[in-house]
């Protein structure tokens, strides 16, 4: 099954814990903090696979999660790193934050890598709380807590020529004849339901990779017929064959087919009308075609090069190939992207927000204390210890909380939440 399109939920390990721990050992009188640290989260990381043609493993595993650290022990030792989750995608996949429609990441090579989520960072032990004013700390950071993040995973196929066309028009005969691919080739509409690839090679050595894609309907830009799921497999093409039926068998005027698929391809994104084209007059062999042939040339903008072939009889082919070569050796690469589709943070790390907290009067009168930064600091204390407690509390008083509360008039044994958790407030 062909799969070009999958939405997933990924999300990076935590952290592990720091340990509290100490020295006993035998003809050691005066041990001390030996906690070691936790480890680091497994990271979520993409990566480029050329055996790979579809997404349709992601149809099936839509939450991915990376391996959480391994806690720190005793005697310094520091908890294993948790394993990295490596998703392997095909060539020419494009990963977007699904919830501003940003692009993370443009797969275009094999082995390309990309760490889209970074694990939590583990715990410090208590080894590092240390000091000559307290030479027994039970104090440890427990594990930095992972992040998440929803994803949309788009396949745009990497071909150099595309077919394009109404349905029906022959596109399907005519990759078979250019290249080795065998797509399913019928006299009814929509024969083609998934993107044909094919390695063509050309009599003078020369070689590229053409698509045969689904055939287009009016208002495909719009995502009529199979629409969009087609029209993302153009954007990385660098020159479009744009077949059309000259035999006007199916009582079409070719003209109108013409424009009809050219003001759906201007319409898409990206103006694919300004990628290089040949018009490629197909089924000549039948009647009628060379009468048709002439009276759509003189409608025609004369600066367009159309080339008569008969797919079924392979006239005029190796023209058509030449041709094709000629114009992808004067055709760059396009870019898919823009500086400003990116993402501003392609690598998403724990970096505090400029606002380290925010406080807001809740309906029953209590302060709800919130924010990213704070609510990391929360999450990696150790409520069960008081000296953890206790440096938890300096800490809200070197970020401004506690002069933010008095302003506000909160006194000695008010009540102040802190995402949900009761607090009395102390002066």
């Amino acid at each position: 099954m062909f799969v070009d399109l999958v939405k997933v939920h990924v999300k990076s390990g935590k952290g592990g814990d720091g340990m509290v721990g100490f020295r006993r050992e035998k003809y050691v009188p005066k041990g001390g903090p030996s906690g070691g640290d936790g480890g680091r989260g497994g990271h979520i990381i993409f990566e480029g696979d050329e055996g790979l043609s579809t997404l349709l493993d992601l149809r099936y595993n839509r939450k991915l999660q990376a391996e959480d650290g391994e806690h720190g022990k005793n005697k310094r030792m520091n908890g294993k790193m948790g394993e990295d989750f490596i998703i392997r995608v095909p060539i020419g996949t494009t990963i977007f934050n699904d919830e501003d429609d940003l692009v993370i990441a443009d797969i275009t090579e094999h082995e390309q890598r990309v760490t889209v989520l970074e694990g939590g960072r583990g715990g410090r032990g208590n080894v590092h709380f240390s000091s000559s004013r307290n030479t027994a700390p039970e104090i440890a950071e427990k594990g930095e807590p992972g992040l998440e993040l929803p994803l949309r995973i788009e396949l745009k196929l990497l071909a150099d020529v595309a077919l394009v066309g109404m349905p029906s028009v022959g596109k399907s005969t005519l990759i078979s004849v250019i290249s080795k691919s065998r797509p399913k080739i019928a006299d009814y509409h929509f024969t083609t339901l998934t993107p044909n690839l094919g390695v063509v090679g050309v009599r003078d050595g020369r070689s590229f990779v053409a698509a045969d894609l689904p055939g287009l309907i009016e208002g495909a830009s719009l995502g009529h017929g199979l629409g969009l799921q087609f029209l993302r497999h153009i954007e990385r093409t660098r020159v479009i064959l744009h077949v059309i039926d000259m035999s006007a068998f199916e009582g079409r005027d070719p003209y109108e087919d013409y424009k009809t698929i050219q003001h759906e391809l201007k319409t898409y994104k990206y103006n694919l009308t300004s990628r290089p084209q040949i018009v490629v007059a197909n089924k000549m062999d039948l009647s009628d075609a060379k009468r048709n042939l002439e009276a759509f040339k003189k409608r025609m903008d004369p600066s367009v090069e159309i080339i008569p072939i008969s797919a079924a009889t392979k006239e005029n082919i190796e023209l058509l190939l030449l041709k094709t070569a000629d114009l992808l050796d004067a055709t760059p690469q396009f870019s898919l992207y823009e500086s400003e589709d990116y993402s501003d943070v392609v690598t998403y790390t724990h970096t505090p927000e400029k606002a380290t907290y925010h406080l807001e009067l809740g309906d029953d009168g209590v302060y709800d204390l919130t924010g990213d930064a704070l609510k990391r600091l929360f999450e990696m204390t150790d409520f069960s210890r008081d000296q953890s407690v206790r440096r938890f509390a300096r800490q809200l008083r070197t970020m401004g909380i506690d002069e933010a509360l008095r302003e506000k008039g909160v006194k000695d044994g008010d009540t102040v939440r802190i995402f949900g958790n009761a607090f009395e407030f102390k002066d």
